[in-house]
Parts: structure tokens; C-alpha cells; sequence
């Protein structure tokens, strides 16, 4: 469901998967090859909410004033709030990233792990625990992370295929 509110209206690239069970509302930006999946909801009702290319955000997921870069994968049940992750990077299931936090370029966020607010997560580290430590990531990190990627962008275009939508 795709709703406006204080005037303005979510503005969903073509190319991109929103399941019809997917919630986005106010300004609120989705790029090409992207999916929203079952019970996402992204909010754009204080701040914009901006999803980039071929990025995947999973169910149960919420997004509410966040920067999401390109080839981004949100694990099930991710929080973001006001917050920012940036190209490449992977948040695990059930992790969440606080207010004016950033996970840079190619990195993994664990499963269950707690990015605090403004906590910097370098490019190319793994972040894991809550509150979030960081270690340089692996390069089998990096090929998963990709791997996923790839799946999802064939997933968007399998379910607009099946009219899923």
C-alpha cells in the first residue's frame, strides 16, 4: 500500500517490487530493481525515506527516516531510524541501526546486532553484538553479501513476473 501524506506521496521506481501487503508512506524513494517485501513498512512522514538501486528490504522490516544505498540487503525484522546504510552492505535479521548512526560501504551488520546512535561502522568491517563491535570483514563476507544481492534482484523480477504485486 502506497499512501501520501503531509503532502506528499511515495515515488516507487517501476522496476521495483512492493508486495501488496508492503506499507510506504509520505516521501518516501524507491530505485530501480528494489523490493519491499511482505510487512514492510517505510515511513516518510519526518524526513525521507530513500531506498536505492537492486536493494532488498525484508519482511517485517521498518524503515523511518533512513538513507538505504544501492545493492543494500535489510535482513527480516530490521530496524532503521534516521539513520543511514550506505552501498553493498548486508543488515542481518533482527538488528537495528539508531538514530544518525552509518554502516559504510561494504559491510555486515550480524544477525540480532545493535548499530547505537551515532556509531560509525567502517567501510569493509563487520559489526556484531549490541552494543555493535567492529572487526575488518572477510572476503567470504563480501562474496555472501553479493550472492544475496543477486538472489534478491532475480526474486524482484520473478514475483512482478507472477503479478505478485
Amino acid at each position: 500500500m502506497q499512501r501520501p501524506v503531509l503532502g506528499v506521496a511515495p515515488d516507487i521506481a517501476e522496476s521495483a517490487f512492493v508486495s501488496e501487503v508492503a506499507y510506504a508512506v509520505g516521501d518516501v524513494t524507491v530505485g530501480e530493481r528494489s523490493g519491499l517485501w511482505p510487512f514492510v513498512c517505510l515511513r516518510g512522514d519526518g524526513g525521507p525515506t530513500v531506498v536505492g538501486d537492486e536493494t532488498n528490504v525484508q519482511e517485517f522490516s521498518m524503515l523511518h527516516g533512513a538513507t538505504i544505498g544501492d545493492g543494500v540487503t535489510l535482513g527480516h525484522g530490521v530496524v532503521i531510524d534516521y539513520a543511514t546504510v550506505e552501498d553493498g552492505s548486508l543488515v542481518g535479521m533482527s538488528s537495528t541501526v539508531q538514530r544518525d548512526a552509518v554502516v559504510e560501504e561494504d559491510c555486515l551488520v550480524a544477525a540480532n546486532s545493535l548499530v547505537t546512535e551515532g556509531q560509525t561502522v567502517p567501510s569493509g568491517h563487520l559489526a556484531y553484538g549490541a552494543p555493535a563491535e567492529t572487526r575488518p570483514i572477510r572476503e567470504r563476507h563480501l562474496e555472501e553479501i553479493a550472492r544475496v544481492r543477486e538472489l534478491y534482484v532475480d526474486h524482484v523480477e520473478a514475483y512482478k513476473r507472477a503479478g505478485l504485486e
